[in-house]
């Protein structure tokens, strides 16, 4: 596989790194933004949609761009370096991607066009409260209702979901599987109760009392498309986190440049640059398996021979959170006592990607997953 990014996606980077700059050059910049509803700067959303980011994973005949995997993966990187509160990850690739999945293409133009434009966001209401990240609902039960339908239960936490336009909804189906509906903010029979994140981002429990819904698609159980852009969104939250992991790697090693200690920058102690490296070697190995993962799911089904979508994206999400983990509380430690304080960004950011690994279900999720497929692989012969 070539690792290597074109013109193009080098172009789209650069692009989405100077617009987010300029509205959260700083830390402050973003703690303003957070303090207020809806979480995320609007003037921003409207830039990233002029840009096309919106409607990057989106086909063309849906008023998206046409765009893949690889250039989702950019936008997110670049927008977890500054951990932008934005809901690029839930509402365009998450919701987006359900919508994509296994809407009509009346109900892809509608939704999708609007999504892609800046003028709707979407709530991808798919976890439920005390069960780990699923395809499959259990908690919300869908019952026709004439030519509709109606959902009854509780999601939860559900990202962006007291303001959001419209709600992404996972659902039992009376025959069994899993459905997917689409379900107005402002509905009867639908209570959202918003709350803050610890990283300063949004969600809401959502209850739902008989709300009217639409079903996306035909119908039939929708359960192997939902793993499949839950593991898409999977490998674009990967790449978020690399952003914020080789920003709290910088700011780790530009500290300990200039922090003197015994009259000396702390850089001169060995064992301290040493975890350092060990921050770095961290870091590259998460990007090599989202990189791949990406290219993975970017590629021709069958091109890149036994290995399967949803098991790269799951060796990705394990050696992300791993990652993850490390870098965070080296640059807590590293930083010393500065970094717990709520006031400086080290802290947030490793918070941060706290709330990524348990989006869409954490390192052990992934690790038990992997561990239960050990038996499907052929043995191999040990070296001699």
């Amino acid at each position: 596989m070539d690792f290597t990014h074109d013109d193009e996606q080098k172009a789209l980077a650069e692009a989405v790194r100077g617009l987010v700059t300029r509205t959260y050059g700083s830390y402050e910049d973003r703690r303003r933004t957070v303090r207020d509803e809806p979480g995320y700067d609007e003037k921003l959303w409207t830039g990233l949609a002029e840009m096309g980011v919106l409607g990057l994973p989106f086909a063309e005949e849906d008023g998206g761009m046409g765009a893949g995997p690889i250039e989702s993966a950019l936008v997110a990187e670049e927008l977890g370096r500054v951990i932008a509160p934005e809901p690029f990850l839930t509402s365009v690739v998450l919701a987006g991607g359900l919508v994509a999945a296994t809407g009509t293409d009346s109900q892809r133009a509608e939704v999708l066009g609007a999504v892609s434009a800046g003028e709707l966001v979407l709530a991808p209401a798919v976890a439920e409260p005390g069960r780990p990240m699923t395809a499959a609902a259990s908690a919300v039960r869908a019952t026709a209702a004439g030519e509709g339908w109606t959902l009854e239960g509780v999601k939860e936490p559900v990202p962006h979901g007291a303001t959001a336009g419209r709600l992404v909804v996972t659902a039992a189906l009376p025959d069994g599987g899993t459905g997917v509906f689409l379900v107005d903010g402002d509905a009867d029979g639908v209570t959202r109760t918003g709350y803050s994140t610890h990283d300063g981002g949004r969600a809401a429990q959502v209850r739902l009392d008989g709300a009217a819904a639409t079903l996306l698609g035909d119908g039939g159980d929708a359960t192997e498309a939902v793993s499949a852009v839950v593991d898409q969104a999977r490998v674009v939250a990967c790449h978020q986190a690399l952003g914020a992991m080789a920003v709290a790697l910088e700011s780790t090693t530009d500290y300990l440049k200039s922090r003197k200690q015994f009259g000396v920058p702390l850089a001169t102690f060995q064992a301290l640059t040493f975890r350092a490296a060990d921050m770095y070697v961290s870091l590259e190995l998460a990007r090599s398996l989202a990189t791949w993962a990406s290219m993975v799911q970017a590629a021709e089904p069958g091109s890149t021979g036994d290995t399967e979508p949803a098991d790269a994206a799951r060796r990705a999400a394990l050696g992300t959170s791993r990652a993850a983990r490390h870098v965070g509380q080296e640059a807590i430690q590293l930083h010393g006592g500065i970094a717990m304080t709520a006031e400086y960004h080290v802290g947030n950011y490793v918070s941060h990607l706290t709330a990524l690994d348990h989006l869409l279900g954490d390192g052990h999720q992934h690790l038990r997953a992997l561990a239960a497929d050990v038996g499907d692989h052929a043995e191999v012969d040990p070296l001699p």
